[in-house]
């Protein structure tokens, strides 16, 4: 493998096998929905389909991106597109940069489409790439490797400050997401990669012309946490104090929905997403949709795509059950059901 697959190689490895949750939670636990004793609805009526640009999905879940560009990575994407194919629900790949000069690992980003033609797909790059003006035939290139229905920028300022041989240069980030969003026909969602999309970042994007923001905060898998294990043991006093560095994912929801312009885009909420309560809270608190990928990840390797579609229907029944009991027979009154912030 070339370095590139080893470092992705071992992201994969470091995420089953240590322990790099963040420290603080995603903020989910300090709301509660207030029970509705009197549903007035069949719990077999309950509709927790929800569209994105034009395509249906039979719940509010994104498998978020993960990986590719070494060889397991093709076994990864195929089980999970084949997942994403028999849930209809959507689905994001890891960063395709490399594909674009190693031809090598190609399939194994290029699997997803060849296993599923009609899901829901987002091809992905980096800021950095989007910062050192990203040449538009490489994005066509990107787009069309996995004939992407709309294209992720990932922000990861913190995992590229931690990583050993991280590029940090960000400056021009805003100029070059939206020249990307003028110059490509399918719609840009930016997401970050764990450490959170507060209000102030969030207008920005908005201003620059993205179609879909995903706050992707604080509680679930640190990134920082993963790159501070993959330094040497001298290197990782830094990595270990921003282990625990972002905006949780509650209240970076909140934060972004309250943005005056928050009605021009789809929002999306991960960073920590482990079960269904989980989604129903993120949507009561302002999401249009949801998205995972460690539990996914790790429900794969424990058990294929039969321990993929366990897990998945176990969010469907905790995130019906939160509908049932609150009176919400579809995602619209959902939106609305009541939630209480708790009080220590």
């Amino acid at each position: 493998m070339d370095q590139t697959a080893k470092r992705k190689s071992s992201h994969v490895d470091i995420v089953l096998k240590e322990k790099v949750d963040y420290i603080k939670s995603t903020g989910f636990e300090k709301y509660e929905f207030v029970h509705n004793a009197l549903p007035e609805i069949d719990y077999a009526e309950i509709d927790p389909s929800v569209e994105l640009f034009s395509h249906k999905f039979t719940a509010p879940i994104i498998v978020s991106s993960m990986t590719g560009g070494f060889k397991r990575a093709g076994y990864i994407n195929a089980a999970l597109a084949e997942f994403c194919n028999e849930k209809k629900v959507g689905m994001g790949v890891g960063s395709q940069r490399q594909a674009l000069s190693n031809d090598g690992y190609l399939e194994t980003f290029k699997v997803v489409r060849r296993v599923a033609r009609d899901i829901f797909v987002m091809g992905n790059i980096g800021a950095a790439q989007v910062v050192n003006g990203f040449a538009m035939d490489n994005v066509r290139r990107i787009v069309d490797m996995v004939e992407a229905d709309a294209l992720a920028v990932h922000l990861n300022a913190l995992q590229e400050m931690i990583q050993p041989e991280g590029d940090r240069n960000f400056r021009g980030v805003v100029a070059g997401i939206s020249q990307l969003v003028k110059a490509i026909k399918i719609p840009v969602i930016v997401k970050e990669t764990g450490a959170g999309i507060g209000a102030d970042a969030a207008r920005k994007l908005i201003e620059a012309g993205v179609s879909v923001i995903d706050v992707s905060g604080a509680g679930g898998t640190s990134w920082a946490a993963i790159e501070t294990l993959r330094h040497e043991e001298e290197g990782r006093r830094v990595g270990r104090k921003f282990w625990n560095w972002g905006i949780p994912t509650a209240e970076a929801l909140v934060q972004v929905n309250a943005v005056p312009m928050r009605k021009k885009i789809k929002l999306i909420s991960s960073g920590g997403i482990r079960d269904g309560i989980d989604v129903a809270k993120s949507i009561a608190l302002g999401a249009d949709l949801c998205a995972a990928a460690q539990p996914f990840l790790k429900a794969l390797n424990e058990d294929g795509v039969n321990g993929l579609v366990k897990e998945f229907d176990a969010w469907m029944e905790e995130l019906k059950g939160a509908m049932f009991l609150t009176g919400s027979k579809n995602l619209r009154q959902l939106r609305k059901a009541k939630l209480e912030k708790v009080t220590a």
